[in-house]
């Protein structure tokens, strides 16, 4: 085979990268001669990835719901890779928090329009039966969500609206014993901690107030304010935050309360009696009023917070 001038060239920068790592070009050489080739499947672990999926019960119908909530989490670790990028940033400009904002509505748009395999992709008789042998285990657990929201806005918006004044001056820890989420896995009737709850508390409590630390100054609020004091033009960042927003605090959890009435729905007092949590005050956005960006919201467009959405979507279906 010639050594054309451009293999020359290869091997001349090769040389020159291996030169400044101290590096003999030729023993790296030698171990690329006896590599295998890549394949698909050994790239991305195909088989361990489709040896992951380990249902409880006899039910078909599980292994869609164990495949589907892996599907999702993949999706939430690619969202906090593009969070982390963000935050991050040494240098961040508009065009980059844009683009990369861009992608996190891209990956939740994909989850919101697939969330009909939870919502209508099982029988309902199996998926009772089988959710009952996988208590306490709940989706509420996901600690990558939980982390999602922290990068997006300062994190005093997530304690609920009526509390946030009594702790505008409070530590990271302090805001945290009020987050809203913990409103959804209380019981009822005791207003005590589901062993949800205490299980989510025990593994994820450090790294939430650890990640809440890090982003006080760069969550995605902060890197806005800056870039807009900066004299950026930032109307197309405000966009597509506002459209975060939306798919975060209204969409996303939405198709999840669609999902519970159509699986789980029942009475408040039968939900009392049975030591269940209130998860129908819980999910719905317009109880719950979670904004990461009232700023950027019409007065009106914030009054109607998730309206219409539980009529359209839920009991008109």
């Amino acid at each position: 085979m010639e050594l054309t001038p451009e293999i020359i060239d290869r091997l001349e920068k090769l040389q020159k990268k291996y030169d400044a790592m101290g590096q003999d070009m030729v023993s790296y050489l030698d171990g690329l001669l006896h590599a295998d080739f890549l394949t698909y499947w050994d790239y991305i672990h195909l088989d361990t990835l489709l040896s992951l999926q380990n249902p409880r019960t006899p039910f078909p119908d599980e292994k869609i719901f164990i495949m589907y909530h892996q599907i999702t989490e993949l999706y939430l670790r690619l969202i906090i890779h593009e969070c982390e990028q963000i935050a991050q940033h040494p240098a961040l400009t508009t065009t980059f928090f844009l683009s990369r904002i861009k992608r996190v509505n891209r990956y939740f748009e994909t989850l919101i329009d697939s969330f009909d395999v939870m919502v209508d992709g099982m029988d309902k008789e199996q998926f009772l039966s089988f959710r009952m042998s996988l208590l306490p285990a709940s989706g509420f657990q996901s600690g990558q969500y939980r982390m999602i929201e922290i990068y997006a806005s300062d994190f005093l918006t997530l304690v609920p609206v009526e509390k946030r004044e009594a702790l505008k001056d409070a530590s990271i820890e302090e805001i945290y014993e009020q987050l809203y989420w913990k409103q959804g896995a209380t019981e009822l009737s005791s207003g005590k901690k589901t062993l949800t709850l205490k299980q989510f508390e025990a593994k994820y409590s450090d790294q939430f107030i650890k990640l809440a630390k890090a982003c006080k100054e760069n969550n995605f609020w902060k890197c806005y304010e800056r870039l807009k004091a900066q004299g950026e033009n930032v109307e197309a960042l405000e966009a597509e935050l506002r459209n975060f927003d939306t798919h975060v605090n209204v969409n996303w959890k939405l198709m999840h309360y669609r999902s519970a009435v159509r699986y789980m729905q029942k009475d408040p007092e039968d939900i009392k009696a049975t030591g269940g949590t209130n998860w129908q005050k819980y999910l719905p956005p317009r109880f719950q009023r979670l904004i990461f960006y009232p700023e950027l919201w019409m007065p009106e467009e914030l009054d109607n917070w998730g309206k219409g959405w539980v009529e359209n979507n839920v009991f008109g279906s």
